[in-house]
């Protein structure tokens, strides 16, 4: 986590923009759901490459221990907490809708098209894009998360340091030192 609290969500892409499993596989020691490096020591929760998400589309992932749905909206990408601020719904399970908007009855126009999620459980609605309630955008929101697309070379490969154990033999029994 950051000072704020914040985690660093990472949806990764090669040179071209894309991000073929085969392409990754290739880096090595790249985890996706882990906690990953890049070259300047910053923890990173790799969760996805970027055609896994398709525009329109999301995915929930697990970072830390949290249900975090994250958001393809017109080929940028947003992360949300996965629960609702009125009754705990799986709120990233909801639709994918916009807003409708209407200056005086009976001329209604949609926006936000794509931008906004509707709560499962009792319709409640929020922008993808910050979090804010539409009902009640001064005092009501979902926690949001930073998303960032990042080249997989742009992450370390290591080298890796694996927590180690002291193994001996002692007479016919195997003994490991913790």
């Amino acid at each position: 986590e950051d000072l704020l609290g914040c985690f660093r969500i990472l949806v990764i892409a090669d040179e071209d923009g894309r991000a073929p499993r085969e392409h990754l596989a290739a880096l090595g020691d790249l985890q996706f759901g882990a906690w990953n490096r890049n070259a300047d020591g910053v923890e990173l929760d790799v969760v996805a490459a970027v055609d896994e998400i398709p525009p329109g589309q999301s995915r929930i992932v697990t970072v830390r221990g949290r249900e975090i749905g994250v958001f393809n909206v017109k080929g940028d990408y947003y992360a949300l907490i996965n629960r609702c601020p009125h009754e705990g719904a799986p709120l990233c399970k909801g639709h994918i809708t916009g807003r409708m908007e209407a200056d005086r009855p009976g001329e209604y126009r949609l926006t936000k098209v794509g931008e906004m999620l509707r709560c499962p459980w009792h319709g409640w609605e929020f922008d993808i894009r910050t979090g804010q309630s539409w009902c009640d955008p001064d005092h009501t929101f979902v926690r949001s998360f930073k998303v960032s697309v990042e080249a997989g070379e742009a992450l370390v490969k290591g080298p890796y340091v694996a927590e180690t154990v002291a193994v001996r033999v002692e007479g016919n029994y195997i003994v490991v030192d913790v």
